[in-house]
């Protein structure tokens, strides 16, 4: 069974395109999900986790005001995530998380598993909003995954367009 990271470095290598994950809840799982993948050196472009605020400002050029605003849980942050990134490496592709893992940090608002995904395709820029249970460790794969699956589904949306 090919898994999902092998089928998304294998669409990305059929376009020739790049790759680059900007990761806050995740820590770093999406990047190392692709870079497990045997030829990955031919798209991954830059992996980024930035867990603080300052780091998404500083690294990944997210706007304060976004941030104070919106919090970093937020649609409105994994787009800015996606997009400065995006900006500065020029990669295809862009995917973020950003969320909640658990186990405190949760609100009625914005609960623990509440993560955000952003993807940006060449000047096209996605997000979605998933709600996942389960511990810490359960919420971080399961947003990975979702990663993978949404940045797969966005490149091939971009390509039937």
């Amino acid at each position: 069974m090919v898994s999902i990271e092998q089928e998304c470095v294998e669409l990305l290598q059929q376009y020739k395109w790049t790759v680059s994950t900007m990761e806050s809840c995740t820590g770093g799982m999406l990047a190392a999900r692709l870079v497990n993948v045997p030829g990955a050196s031919d798209v991954f472009e830059a992996g980024y986790v930035t867990y603080s605020d300052k780091a998404k400002q500083i690294n990944l050029g997210v706007d304060a005001k976004i941030l104070e605003q919106y919090t970093a849980v937020s649609a409105e942050v994994a787009k800015e995530m996606v997009n400065g990134t995006a900006l500065q490496i020029k990669p295809d592709v862009a995917i973020s998380t950003t969320g909640i893992a658990g186990p405190g940090g949760g609100t009625k608002e914005k609960p623990v598993g509440l993560v955000y995904i952003g993807c940006r395709v060449k000047e096209t820029i996605y997000v979605e909003r998933f709600c996942f249970s389960g511990n810490r460790t359960e919420v971080r794969q399961q947003a990975t995954e979702q990663a993978l699956c949404f940045m797969k589904q966005c490149v091939n949306k971009f390509f039937s367009q």
